[in-house]
């Protein structure tokens, strides 16, 4: 009984739900639900919705069921042929540009939600289809599992978010993912890139350990790598961009625990970005007197940008959000330096 209320406290604090609405994702507001400044996540919203009504389409479905099956997909294969049960089990969104060329291989960004949320419901947070339209990239976004509370999460690292001990592969989903893209369009492999928000950041970071033979680049909004740097063994360097608040109260710049207390710490962000560092080879970190507008509702150009010196290879960055919370009111624009950075960092 006590441990049931435990898990219950864990919840109510992780999940935000005291007093705040469940919020519109078309509002531009949904977030994830360990967010006590932008209300609680869409974990209610049905994640086999459509994506945010952007022209996404549901990729990997069952070939027996979906419309498709058997038609030529744009670059002349037979979609769903051979599908991994993975994707089978939990189909992801995929959006293609307009722009894209069948034969004519195109970046790839893969998107990861915050606890509580869901792919579609992020995306009507970051706005990333717009990005994809304009910068020529496909465009992959999933739902995590859901867990005893029914709140979909990430089993990323081991602070964050298996809170209920419930194993998922997470990382063989995600690879699955690129399999599955790669089999039916044309992927430029030097540019397969990565970004997530909270759990979906912490999320980023583990696949960016164990899957650095196909990423290029990950950025990570709000979200951890391993405490345990040796947990982070990658066999190939990768480039990391870092983006918190430092009001960010649900995970805490300086480092901390989420609210189920039996979860392992986190690391600060500047130790994150410091492991990365370490893999990558490079020297000092160093502020470099960029500062950039991302934020809607804080004066002027609130981030600070360090830059470490000199690495051998990929690139690491911390982009620190003055009195930036947890989930901030994004702008506009937002998403243009963090493209620039990702394109920047291709593999050699």
């Amino acid at each position: 009984m006590r441990k049931a209320a435990m898990l219950v406290a864990a919840l109510v604090a992780l999940g935000g739900c005291g007093g705040h609405g469940q919020l519109d994702p078309g509002a531009g507001g949904n977030g994830d639900a360990g967010d006590p400044d932008g209300g609680s996540g869409d974990a209610g919203q049905d994640a086999g919705a459509d994506a945010g009504a952007d022209g996404g389409i549901d990729a990997g479905a069952d070939a027996g069921t979906d419309p498709d099956a058997g038609q030529p997909d744009p670059d002349g294969g037979t979609p769903d042929a051979g599908t991994n049960p993975l994707i089978t089990a939990r189909p992801y969104h995929f959006h293609v540009p307009p722009g894209y060329s069948p034969g004519t291989p195109a970046p790839l960004l893969l998107m990861f939600h915050g606890y509580g949320s869901t792919g579609a419901g992020h995306e009507s947070y970051l706005h990333l289809t717009d990005l994809a339209d304009e910068k020529t990239f496909l465009y992959a976004y999933a739902d995590g599992t859901v867990d005893v509370t029914f709140q979909r999460f990430w089993n990323a690292t081991d602070a964050c978010c298996d809170i209920y001990n419930k194993p998922v592969d997470d990382v063989a989903y995600a690879s699955a993912i690129i399999d599955d893209v790669e089999s039916k369009y044309s992927v430029d492999r030097k540019r397969i890139y990565l970004f997530g928000h909270s759990n979906g950041g912490f999320m980023v970071h583990r696949l960016a350990c164990d899957l650095s033979s196909r990423v290029a680049a990950v950025v990570s909004l709000a979200g951890m790598t391993w405490n345990d740097a040796g947990k982070c063994a990658p066999t190939d360097r990768v480039a990391v961009l870092q983006i918190h608040g430092n009001a960010d109260q649900t995970i805490h710049y300086d480092g901390g625990r989420v609210a189920a207390p039996w979860m392992a710490p986190y690391p600060s962000a500047h130790q994150t970005v410091a492991v990365w560092a370490g893999i990558d080879g490079c020297g000092a970190l160093q502020p470099t007197g960029e500062t950039l507008d991302l934020v809607s509702d804080l004066p002027g150009a609130e981030t600070v940008v360090e830059r470490y010196q000199g690495c051998q290879a990929g690139g690491v960055e911390l982009w620190t959000v003055q009195n930036g919370p947890h989930q901030p009111n994004l702008n506009a624009g937002w998403y243009e330096p963090v493209w620039d950075f990702l394109a920047a960092h291709p593999k050699p």
